[in-house]
């Protein structure tokens, strides 16, 4: 791929390697054009995986397109503006969005190492100050630290996940791939899929414009991988429904993740509220849940059910930290899997610096983001083409290792700033006030991306589909 790809080699081998794990053409890679140059500040290849994983999940809108009998649409990837989303795309106008993390969150230096604690969601921050024996509402950070340094990373590690909370120590390349959970994941498929037998469903007419319009998406993800991917889907006209507990927010990403969708509540717990999911995944085209491995089934919501309430489902799903091994079931999120799995390490030490050094960007979530989109892509394509539903699974830490497997050449040099030019003309007239975008990386010929809602809060509408 570096052939196709002159100027952006390791791009093109990222994208070749996405495009296979979809199953998808070789042959239409060439649709493809990755544009721009420069590179975010990162010891790994991080603007060649935003810029890949882009440009796979277009050139699977394009491929779907085709499917549909139209010709196959040209595919243009801007490295900048890819880049750039991979930290955000909104741009408040006049007020500010909340804070991204809560006070206690970050690093912290144990007895034996580095450690992360990740505690925006209450009930994380609960479990690990417990654990701590500190008061989850009036700990103060150096508190925190102090307790924290007492304690050995494996073991306030273990102790926390226990404990139902978020953390990871420190552990470098070496140690997560002979760590029996980097054992398992080097074992996995980029993208795992199956395929049944689906029934035949009348939808709308196509529109190579709007290429899923019509298409009902079940949205069960939280940040940052999921909603990525259903935004995306939303762009292109999807329907997005996205469903979460009364007791979920996550208030520093909900204005960024929730353009273009419809956001309701229902309570799995509640029979009532299950049989109003069900209602609705029997008339969903995808489903994109983020609920750990065997969630879904404990709530009597399994694979089995899913794929008998709608044989002609695209179901795709995500985890953390893989979908075998020892840690198959662990919480955790892209900060912490770039601890887990030797990144966070690798920039502390390549960088020379005396703490724990992640990329610039959540790009593990970002990237994995795209590739579940991707993946809803194809399986749409697959169902209009040979009659198949799909089951899909992905993970942040096999998205680690895709990255980490093809390390970036040479020093590029650093991105321009940012410039009013950077933003969509539009005004998003969201439920905070207003805002404006960074322009969309993609161009695909004949097919805008456009988002039909403006950013709105969580529950915010009814759990039926327009």
């Amino acid at each position: 791929m570096s052939q196709e790809f002159p100027s952006h080699p390791v791009a093109g081998r990222m994208l070749a390697e996405i495009w296979r794990a979809l199953d998808g053409a070789p042959a239409l890679i060439s649709a493809v054009k990755l544009e721009g140059g420069g590179a975010l500040p990162s010891v790994f290849a991080t603007s060649d995986l935003a810029q890949a994983s882009v440009a796979a999940a277009g050139l699977a809108v394009a491929e779907l397109v085709a499917a549909a009998g139209g010709a196959m649409p040209t595919v243009e990837c801007d490295r900048r503006l890819a880049s750039m989303w991979f930290s955000s795309s909104l741009r408040a106008q006049g007020w500010t969005p909340p804070a991204l993390w809560d006070s206690v969150a970050g690093d912290y230096r144990c007895a034996d190492g580095w450690i992360r604690l990740h505690t925006n969601a209450p009930h994380h921050r609960a479990a690990a100050l417990q654990v701590l024996g500190l008061d989850p509402t009036t700990a103060p950070r150096e508190d925190v630290a102090r307790e924290v340094a007492r304690w050995k990373g494996g073991e306030l590690e273990a102790a926390i996940v226990a404990n139902q909370g978020c953390a990871a120590e420190m552990r470098s390349l070496a140690q997560w791939s002979a760590h029996p959970q980097g054992i398992a994941v080097a074992a996995e498929p980029l993208v795992w899929r199956q395929g049944f037998d689906a029934p035949v469903r009348r939808g709308a007419p196509f529109d190579a414009a709007r290429p899923l319009a019509g298409i009902r998406v079940l949205d069960l993800t939280r940040v940052l991988a999921g909603p990525t991917a259903t935004r995306f889907l939303a762009a292109f006209g999807a329907d997005v429904l996205r469903i979460d507990p009364v007791s979920w927010d996550e208030p520093g990403v909900v204005p960024e993740m929730t353009l273009g969708k419809r956001c309701a509540h229902l309570d799995f717990r509640e029979a009532q509220d299950r049989q109003a999911f069900e209602r609705l995944l029997s008339e969903a085209d995808v489903l994109v849940h983020g609920y750990r491995p065997q969630a879904l089934e404990h709530l009597g919501l399994g694979a089995a059910r899913r794929r008998q309430l709608n044989g002609a489902l695209v179901d795709v799903a995500l985890d953390a930290y893989g979908w075998s091994g020892p840690w198959a079931g662990r919480r955790g999120f892209d900060s912490l899997v770039q601890m887990s799995a030797g990144i966070a390490d690798a920039g502390m030490r390549l960088l020379g610096r005396d703490k724990p050094a992640p990329l610039p960007v959540q790009a593990l979530d970002h990237a994995t983001g795209y590739l579940l989109a991707a993946s809803a892509l194809r399986g749409l394509t697959r169902r209009r083409q040979v009659g198949e539903g799909s089951q899909y699974r992905l993970s942040l830490a096999r998205t680690a290792r895709l990255l980490a497997s093809h390390p970036a050449e040479g020093v590029e040099p650093a991105f321009a700033a940012e410039a009013a030019a950077d933003l969509g003309a539009a005004v998003e007239n969201t439920a905070w006030g207003p805002a404006r975008r960074l322009r969309t990386p993609l161009r695909i010929a004949g097919v805008p991306l456009r988002w039909d809602l403006p950013a709105s809060p969580l529950r915010a509408c009814a759990a039926e589909w327009r």
